[in-house]
């Protein structure tokens, strides 16, 4: 009896990948692609500007949901969903996992959630909903636009997992120049202005996903900068929607995915209109392409996953004399976490004085990538500082925007500086105050606690 449970035991691990090298000769990798089109189909509030005062007029492109299942050679399997949103928050990222395990097994650390981060897609239900003066009548489409978003988020996933065949992968990098850092110091401060001299990521990490006869079906490929070249009112994937669609045209039948780096505090510049877009997203897709026709490292081995959440602590809280003043803001996002804050004190409760449920999730992508992914906005210290601090034999990639978008997360050495990345974004999130010092640590710190559990 106990040897068959122990070999009951071996045989689950063997078929997840969790025993490091277990990998039957001969046996391919396989993966499958799925796509859907996400655009709202009626006049709709745009997120990521304060400003916007009305819904979208009409569309530069089609806005996507897109996923990729790979499936190693021992049957453990990784999903990536990318998706051309601002932010997703995590009411909905829990809900779109829970239902994937439901449907087909797949375990939360093995479910990758992102977003591009442009600002010309729409508003997401509990997502930078302070932000915006609209109208209640919007704020219902925006209700009935979240779920259906869900719902097809749900259907790309569970589409891809049904698409696998055999395939090759391999990875490599190239590089992109048009990201500044846009924390500007002057006089006043940090302004969110031009820093030339100001750290920056400008690695493109690139998958290739083909065929065994060597035919492209997927590209997958990432960059650390803001998609903030427009603010207008049509939808727009951003520069990563057009080095997006570069790839898929040059490329037919296969499928480009964008995820987005730790680029919180580096913005496109310059910037402004549609030929400035494009021009990034040739810059991207030729990278991308420039590593697509070299030499590339194939991908062997088992995959690993790990997911957690931790505990972030929040600066001092405000008092109610302050909510008292910043309830007569003619800043909307302050004036309505003011009111929210508000209620809940009057009703007898506390404000939170940390965020719970912070994401943080590690793979093992075979024994030639580790893929870090956070969540929030976070700033390019923590990219340059992991990929130092886990540098060695494998590749190191650090996703953001991943799982939950809930603020912007600033580093030790930002949150001293100040400026809007330390300071006010916190308000557009509904955020009670700013980060503690201590962030940055509690998030490398549980990195290098993953990562380690990843090959035991």
């Amino acid at each position: 009896m106990r040897c068959t449970l122990l070999f009951a035991t071996i045989a689950a691990l063997f078929f997840t990948g969790k025993l490091t090298g277990a990998v039957p000769d001969g046996k391919p990798f396989k993966a499958g692609i799925a796509s859907k089109v996400i655009t709202p189909k009626e006049p709709q509030w745009m997120a990521g500007y304060a400003g916007r005062n009305k819904p979208a007029e009409g569309k530069v492109h089609e806005l996507y949901a897109k996923a990729l299942a790979i499936e190693d050679p021992a049957g453990g399997k990784l999903v990536l969903l990318t998706s051309d949103l601002v932010g997703i928050p995590r009411e909905l990222s829990v809900a779109v996992a829970d239902a994937v395990q439901k449907k087909t097994g797949l375990p939360r650390e093995r479910l990758m959630l992102t977003v591009s981060h442009t600002h010309c897609g729409p508003v997401v239900r509990g997502s930078l909903i302070d932000m915006y003066a609209m109208p209640a009548e919007h704020m219902k489409k925006v209700d009935a636009y979240t779920d259906v978003l869900r719902d097809a988020m749900i259907e790309v996933i569970v589409a891809a997992l049904a698409d696998l065949k055999p395939a090759r992968l391999a990875v490599g990098k190239g590089t992109a120049r048009f990201a500044v850092d846009r924390r500007e110091p002057t006089e006043k401060g940090i302004i969110n202005g031009k820093n030339p001299d100001g750290p920056v990521d400008h690695d493109v990490p690139v998958l290739r996903v083909e065929t065994p006869e060597g035919k492209l079906r997927a590209v997958v490929f990432g960059y650390a900068c803001h998609n903030t070249t427009l603010n207008f009112y049509q939808w727009c994937g951003d520069y990563a929607g057009f080095a997006q669609a570069n790839l898929e045209e040059k490329h037919p039948g296969a499928l480009a995915l964008f995820w987005t780096g730790c680029g919180a505090d580096a913005n496109p510049l310059p910037r402004g209109n549609v030929d400035l877009c494009k021009k990034y997203g040739r810059d991207l897709s030729d990278a991308v392409e420039a590593v697509l026709k070299d030499k590339m490292t194939p991908v062997g081995g088992a995959c690993a996953a790990r997911y957690a959440t931790v505990a972030l602590p929040l600066g001092e809280l405000p008092t109610k004399q302050q909510l008292a003043a910043d309830l007569l803001s003619k800043n909307v996002a302050l004036s309505k976490r003011a009111e929210r804050l508000t209620k809940i004190l009057e009703a007898g409760g506390k404000i939170d004085d940390h965020y719970a449920h912070y994401p943080v999730q590690v793979w093992r992508l075979g024994d030639e990538v580790l893929w870090v992914s956070l969540g929030g906005e976070v700033v390019v210290d923590y990219s340059l500082r992991l990929k130092k601090e886990l540098a060695g034999k494998r590749v190191v990639w650090i996703t953001a925007y991943a799982n939950d978008v809930m603020a912007y997360i600033p580093s030790a050495r930002v949150l001293k500086e100040g400026g809007y990345e330390a300071d006010s974004s916190m308000i557009y999130y509904g955020l009670p105050t700013k980060w503690a010092p201590a962030v940055e640590e509690k998030i490398v710190t549980k990195v290098h606690e993953l990562v380690k559990s990843l090959d035991r």
